[in-house]
C-alpha cells in the first residue's frame, strides 16, 4: 500500500479551494480556527484566517 505524506503548508501562498479542500470543513488546516477574513480580489474568493481573541 503506497503511504501518502501530508504536504507542508506554505503561508504565502493562494491554493484553489478546488485542488486543496478543507480537510476538516470550515476550518483552517494549519492551526484548525474557524475564524477567517474573506474578500474578493480579481474575481478570486480570499480566505484569511484571523485570531479568535
Amino acid at each position: 500500500m503506497e503511504e501518502i505524506k501530508e504536504q507542508e503548508i506554505d503561508l504565502d501562498k493562494v491554493y484553489d479551494y478546488a485542488e486543496f479542500p478543507d480537510k476538516v470543513s470550515g476550518r483552517c488546516d494549519n492551526c484548525n480556527s474557524a475564524y477567517f477574513k474573506s474578500s474578493v480580489k480579481g474575481g478570486i474568493f480570499l480566505r484569511n484566517v484571523e485570531s479568535a481573541a
